[in-house]
C-alpha cells in the first residue's frame, strides 16, 4: 500500500477530524483554565500573600530595582521571575487534575458499561424441548 493510500485511509476514518476536534477543544479549554488561574485564583493568592500581584514576583539579575514592575524590569535586563513560574505550574495543576477527573468519569462510564452485559438470548425451542428428552431419559 502507498503512503498516499495509507493517509487516504487514515484521513477518511475521521481520525483527523476527531484530533483536529480534540487540539481546538484541548486549545479553548487552556484558555479558560489560564483565565480562571490569573483573574481568580491567582487575585486570592496574591491576596493571602500581602495584597502583590504575584505575577510581579522576581529576582532581578541584571542589578536592575526590584520596584520595578516584571516588564519594565525585563525590558532593563534578565529577571528571574518565579511569581510567573509559579502561576503557570499551578495552571497546569489545575489543567492535570480537570483532565484527570474527566477520563477517570470516562473510565468509570466504559467499566460500567463492561460490568453490565444485555441480557442472555432466550433458549430456542427446541433446545428446551431436547433437555426435557434428555431429563426424563436419565430417570
Amino acid at each position: 500500500m502507498s503512503m498516499m493510500q495509507e493517509f487516504k485511509d487514515f484521513a477518511s476514518k475521521g481520525n483527523v477530524v476527531d484530533l483536529a476536534v480534540g487540539v481546538i477543544i484541548g486549545a479553548a479549554f487552556g484558555k479558560i483554565v489560564d483565565s480562571l488561574v490569573a483573574d481568580v485564583v491567582m487575585p486570592i493568592v496574591g491576596r493571602i500573600f500581602g495584597g502583590l500581584d504575584f505575577s510581579n514576583y522576581y529576582i532581578p539579575l541584571n542589578g536592575q530595582a526590584s520596584s520595578l514592575a516584571l516588564v519594565e524590569a525585563k525590558k532593563a535586563g534578565a529577571v528571574l521571575a518565579y511569581g510567573n513560574f509559579i502561576t503557570i505550574a499551578l495552571n497546569f495543576i489545575i489543567l492535570a487534575f480537570i483532565i484527570f477527573q474527566m477520563v477517570r468519569i470516562f473510565n468509570k462510564m466504559k467499566k460500567e458499561e463492561v460490568i453490565a452485559p444485555a441480557a442472555a438470548p432466550a433458549t430456542p425451542e427446541d433446545v428446551v424441548l431436547l433437555r426435557e428428552i434428555r431429563d426424563a431419559l436419565r430417570k
